[in-house]
């Protein structure tokens, strides 16, 4: 897992269920400031095809806040991620 505090001008983002075995880990640190909504780009940089196979089906979460990236919500869209938060992908949660 990524070690809890990230470099200077980093965040941590965290990896959960079918995204960490999409990127082959549980965490790291990525460049800070990136606004909410360019964080899924810079992601499918980095590992092609993971917005559409993973990412339009999971839940984003700033300091443990989730956050909406869809058009419908612009405030959180415009949310900057800074130096130090931490941020996690989570899948889709079933119950049985």
């Amino acid at each position: 897992m990524a070690p809890a505090k990230a470099p200077a001008g980093h965040f941590s983002i965290l990896y959960f269920a079918a995204a960490s075995t999409f990127t082959g880990k549980t965490g790291e640190h990525l460049p800070a400031p990136v606004r909410a909504r360019g964080l899924f780009a810079l992601l499918e940089e980095r590992y092609p095809g993971i917005k559409d196979k993973v990412l339009s089906s999971c839940a984003l979460t700033v300091n443990l806040e989730y956050v909406d990236v869809g058009e419908d919500d612009a405030e959180d869209a415009d949310r900057q991620i800074g130096e130090g938060d931490e941020v996690a992908i989570i899948p889709p949660v079933s119950s049985g």
